[in-house]
């Protein structure tokens, strides 16, 4: 039996915890395992050499690092059948039994095209991850990476903070979050910063630009009132993906990824936002600095928090005795003191 591991979307504190207790755990119970390098791009190319042996000595220790030792990428074998046959060949020329994702709701949906694809010949099994934690997890437990995430972006946010008071002006922080506010509600409310603005607040399909930045200059002109001439405002960047490109023409030029995703971090969204407040505030007599920053990439690559270490071994572990028991087709979910497979077929909306 061959266990081939797989990590697609972007890096989550955490996933070489998951590599190291699904490779120890597998050999333990007589599998070969085989770390696929660099998510699906080799597989679809139908290449057999970006493949990586891996021994319980390779990973016992790797659960401490941040990174993914398999790296990671967004291909997307979906896109094409070609390309997607071109997956399970390969596969199956690599003689891999058992498959195991690890990633986001895209990869999710890459996995369970690929079993259905073989034919389920591949037993396959899917790990959450995406420090957006917008893949809805059972009980309220969020996806692995999301926790060590918000603990480190509420840092970063705490310093930024005592900056704010300290110079007196305005900083608006934009947080990874495409489909999700997640992470900028759960940095802002730990941080307890002035403001923070996720996609959900809003009830219409399409938010209008001067929705948002109406709401940030009303906090700024309120705090004025109050006698403070600084603060610090929290934006998930999923607000842009909301955003008519139609009445945006900044937009229209900006790159997709393979999943067609607007590539948010190349809007700078930030500035546009800073720049229509500070314009508006100007026109009112009102000078304020304002100051705008991104967190994300500082947070992607981060070592665990205890939380996500004991989590992700968990999954690890529990995602291999699901495939070694006969199971497949099915994403790993914690609820309670458990790990319980979820069947693909209920996760689909």
């Amino acid at each position: 039996m061959r266990m081939g591991i797989v990590v697609g979307g972007g890096p989550a504190p955490g996933i070489n915890g998951v590599i190291g207790a699904c490779t120890i755990e597998a050999i333990n119970r007589g599998f070969e395992v085989f770390g696929i390098m660099d998510g699906f791009s080799h597989l679809m190319q139908g290449k057999t050499t970006h493949i990586q042996r891996l021994n319980i000595s390779d990973v016992s220790r790797i659960h401490f690092d941040g990174g993914s030792i398999l790296r990671t990428s967004r291909a997307n074998p979906t896109k094409d059948p070609g390309l997607l046959q071109n997956v399970i060949g390969t596969l199956n020329t690599l003689g891999i039994t058992h498959l195991v994702t690890i990633g986001g709701d895209d990869t999710a949906y890459s996995s369970r095209t690929v079993w259905e694809s073989s034919g389920k010949t591949i037993s396959v099994a899917h790990v959450p991850k995406t420090i957006d934690n917008d893949l809805p997890m059972p009980g309220g437990y969020s996806t692995f990476g999301f926790q060590t995430a918000r603990h480190i972006g509420t840092s970063i946010v705490q310093t930024i903070m005592m900056d704010a008071k300290t110079t007196l002006r305005w900083y608006f922080i934009v947080a990874m979050g495409r489909n999700a506010g997640h992470l900028a509600l759960g940095i802002g409310i730990a941080a307890g910063a002035t403001i923070s603005l996720i996609p959900e607040e809003f009830q219409e399909k399409q938010i209008s630009l001067d929705s948002i930045c109406d709401i940030l200059e009303g906090s700024i002109i309120k705090r004025r009132a109050m006698g403070r001439d600084y603060g610090t405002a929290i934006l998930a960047e999923g607000l842009a993906e909301r955003i008519d490109p139609a009445t945006l023409p900044e937009i229209g030029g900006v790159e997709r990824d393979e999943f067609g995703h607007v590539r948010l971090a190349e809007l700078d969204f930030g500035r546009l936002v800073k720049d229509r407040v500070r314009s508006s505030l100007k026109s009112r007599g009102i000078a304020c600095t304002i100051v705008d920053k991104d967190i994300g990439y500082e947070l992607r690559c981060a070592s665990p928090i205890p939380f996500d270490q004991e989590y992700c071994r968990e999954l690890g572990y529990g995602v291999v005795k699901f495939l070694a028991g006969g199971g497949s087709g099915a994403m790993m979910t914690r609820q309670g003191e458990r790990i319980v497979p979820l069947p693909f077929d209920e996760l689909l909306d």
